[in-house]
């Protein structure tokens, strides 16, 4: 009788790893914000293939390097457990009213204290992340149409003890949509054996 094959044991992911995934997360879904309310011409994005599907990244060489800065910094607040949140608000450009705020919440999954320990499969937290992804997509379903030329602005909310460069980022007001006029969508979540994102979309709403 031959060998059995034997299953590679599930392995936790580090934090690292769990940083570098939500990084990433958030790279692809601000660039298919952008892309699906129109902030950016079209023609300024191109097709790359990610979580198994098609996803837009932007070809603008100064949002690309804009986006990277951030990110370069979203991961050391990560790395550190100092960011709880981060926003994409998108303003009207002349007028410099928000009209809509994407926000995913973050927060570290806490070890059950002497329980068991279940190990979340890459494929599992893929799908998860294609749904939300897919779900930005279709929200051109519901999302009013933006009827003025629009900017966007990141948002991102850290602990008091991080450590926040002063030269990149400043304090500012949350940019927030008044409370008569905004209507909030919840969107789907996704995981890792560390992280948890929860995802909504709030967005301005003039009868």
């Amino acid at each position: 009788m031959g060998p059995t094959k034997q299953a590679r044991p599930l392995q936790a992911i580090s934090l690292k790893g769990s940083c570098d995934i939500v990084t990433e997360f958030f790279k692809y879904g601000v660039n298919t914000i952008l892309f699906q309310r129109g902030v950016y011409p079209s023609d300024d994005f191109h097709m790359v293939k990610k979580y198994g599907q098609t996803v837009l990244v932007t070809q603008d060489l100064a949002l690309e390097n804009y986006l990277d800065r951030i990110l370069i910094q979203v991961n050391k607040w990560l790395l550190t457990g100092s960011v709880t949140q981060l926003v994409l608000a998108i303003i009207a450009r002349d007028t410099r009213v928000t009209l809509e705020r994407w926000v995913f919440d973050i927060t570290v999954n806490e070890p059950s204290p002497g329980g068991p320990t279940a190990f979340k499969p890459e494929a599992e937290f893929q799908s998860e992340i294609r749904r939300i992804l897919k779900q930005i997509v279709s929200s051109e379903t519901f999302l009013p149409n933006f009827e003025d030329p629009t900017v966007f602005n990141i948002l991102a909310y850290t602990k008091q003890s991080a450590d926040v460069p002063a030269e990149e980022w400043v304090d500012t007001d949350p940019m927030a949509i008044e409370a008569g006029k905004s209507q909030q969508v919840k969107l789907r979540s996704f995981s890792t054996d560390v992280h948890r994102i929860e995802a909504m979309v709030a967005y301005r709403y003039d009868e």
